[in-house]
């Protein structure tokens, strides 16, 4: 035999009452491989399917109390269940009551007496259909199957006997009171466990019509409590005669689902009670469906109100990320204005000075120039003059010499006021400025710190001349070398090596001093940032050279010198163009 591959130990429920036939059936299937579990009656397989639920029901159509179509509906009407298959067994000579097990939700027949090769390849083609669906899909959120509980108030101990003992006969439980208010009371206190209430209307110890209509208050009330039930259906037991046609129209306004004449035959009896089941169970689903629906409608709205308060919340934190940055910005344009003015201001007030002083400083000595050199010439005069005075020579020697010494310390004041002029500059006009002439007139200006303390160590290796504007990279020269001999305790040394290549003008001031840690490093180009005492540094010298780099388009970084201390490199581009 040939068929679709199954599973090993695929799970099969079989409802069989006959044992004989189970047994032979069971052993059938699981040398086929399949696991078999089986119930003996309809109730007893609803009550297996509330356990874990099987791949496959195997149903007879003949079974005692519920019949296999009916089984097959309570297997369709649960949402848990209803996508099982259900196979239909009965006999061969039975083949009218195919149509009526597959109305009832059986997805297939198979006589008894077919081939065992057919069953299987039924079952086995049954499984590939199922395997088609997601394991689960109808899984969760339903409710579980229990046998139906009908409450029978009826004064009448013979027709509560028989009609016990018919329903008990269908798989339901019964409960029967002969009074009432008993019944009444009962129903009231446990109204859920009710599926169906069946009152005798035509009693001569009760008000039937009354009775249902109370009935029918309690169930609006437990309604509204359990929103998943539509309370239990009532049934009233009576009579179609003509006679009793207002009677009965008032039992229907009072609330009564249904009306059984009790005279009707049994199988009329049962048929209306478990169509009465059914529409319940339907409404039940119904409802728990719509609730089902409302809370995750609900469950979507919170979502929804979740998501559009963390958009809004994320829309506000943005913002403010927005407005500190904004802030951050503006603060960072207000320092750096601050700085470039004060840069301004010292630069136009360092200037006034170095120009003023050299002014004052040049007009005395352009004086003192002129009357050395006449006393100069006076002295070579007075020499040739006297020749035979030989006490006199040494003394016209010595003054002569004197004189031209004198002559070497005025040259020297006269370059050194040169340079304070040239440094004193303010324009910013970008020109051809020779690099060591530069670096040597800043180094002049500087000679009181460093003296002899700190030996200067010169590495020229670039090119002389670099396009830059003077004043500017004299200031930022100054400014390092000032903060290295500063640094430097004691004696030391400074190395200022300048390179140069087709793009780039570098050049790097390493000192011996203690250098700067890693942790301030980033930190040094703030303004007003400084690590020396209070009152010995304003924190903008190296502030003002990171902003006069960056105008000329370069970079400067600080990190660890040759001697340990600390290392500035300033890279500028050659062909800068401004």
């Amino acid at each position: 035999m040939t068929g679709p591959p199954v599973p090993p130990g695929t799970s099969l429920l079989l409802v069989e009452d006959s044992e004989t036939q189970a047994l032979q059936m069971r052993r059938l299937l699981e040398r086929e491989g399949f696991s078999v579990a089986c119930a003996g009656t309809a109730e007893l397989a609803l009550e297996a399917l509330n356990e874990a639920l099987p791949a496959l029901v195997i149903v007879d159509f003949h079974l005692p109390g519920m019949n296999g179509d009916e089984l097959a509906r309570q297997i369709r009407l649960n949402s848990r269940t209803r996508a099982i298959p259900v196979l239909m067994l009965t006999e061969a000579r039975e083949g009218d009551l195919e149509l009526q097990g597959l109305e009832s939700g059986a997805d297939a027949y198979v006589p008894k007496s077919a081939d065992r090769d057919l069953l299987l390849l039924r079952i086995k083609a049954l499984l590939r259909r199922r395997a088609a669906t997601s394991a689960g899909e109808h899984g969760g959120g339903s409710t579980a199957f229990r046998r139906a509980n009908i409450l029978v108030i009826d004064d009448s101990a013979t027709f509560r006997a028989y009609l016990t003992g018919l329903l008990a006969r269908e798989g339901y439980v019964v409960r029967a009171e002969p009074d009432a208010e008993a019944g009444l009371e009962l129903a009231g206190v446990r109204p859920l466990e009710w599926d169906c209430v069946l009152v005798n209307v035509l009693s001569t110890t009760y008000d039937g019509t009354a009775v249902c209509a109370r009935l029918n208050a309690l169930r609006g009330a437990t309604a509204t409590l359990a929103t998943g039930s539509a309370g239990f259906q009532i049934i009233a037991i009576g009579t179609d005669s003509a006679a009793e046609r207002e009677t009965l129209s008032h039992v229907f306004e009072a609330g009564a689902d249904d009306m059984v004449p009790g005279v009707a035959e049994p199988k009329l009896l049962t048929m209306r009670i478990r169509a009465a089941l059914r529409r319940k169970m339907l409404q039940d689903e119904d409802r728990r469906l719509a609730e089902e629906i409302r809370e995750r409608e609900n469950s979507i709205q919170r979502a929804r109100a979740e998501a559009a308060a963390a958009q809004a919340k994320a829309a506000l934190a943005e913002a403010l990320a927005r407005a500190n940055a904004e802030l951050e910005d503006a603060n960072r344009q207000l320092l750096d204005t601050q700085t470039k003015l004060v840069q301004s201001a010292k630069m136009a007030s360092l200037g006034e000075l170095v120009a003023g002083i050299a002014h004052e400083i040049n007009n005395p000595l352009a004086f003192i120039l002129a009357h050395q050199r006449t006393v100069e010439r006076l002295l070579d005069q007075m020499q040739s003059v006297l020749p035979s005075e030989a006490a006199a020579q040494p003394l016209l020697d010595k003054a002569l010499n004197r004189s031209r010494s004198m002559r070497l310390g005025l040259r020297r004041i006269e370059e050194l006021v040169a340079g304070l002029r040239k440094f004193s500059r303010t324009d910013d006009v970008f020109q051809r400025v020779n690099v060591p002439d530069a670096v040597e007139t800043v180094l002049a200006l500087l000679a009181h710190k460093m003296g002899e303390r700190i030996v200067v160590e010169r590495r020229f290796e670039a090119v002389a001349d670099l396009h830059c504007s003077p004043a500017l990279l004299n200031q930022v020269v100054m400014n390092i070398l000032s903060n290295a001999a500063d640094a430097i305790e004691g004696r030391g040394r400074i190395i200022i090596h300048t390179e140069s290549d087709a793009d780039t003008y570098r050049i790097a001031i390493s000192d011996s001093g203690p250098g700067i840690p890693a942790e301030m490093r980033d930190r040094v180009f703030e303004p007003f940032f400084t690590t020396k005492p209070v009152g010995a540094g304003t924190g903008l010298g190296l502030a003002i050279a990171y902003n006069v780099i960056q105008a000329h388009g370069g970079t400067i970084a600080v990190g660890e010198g040759a001697d340990g201390g600390a290392c500035f490199m300033i890279t500028i581009p050659v062909n800068l163009k401004i």
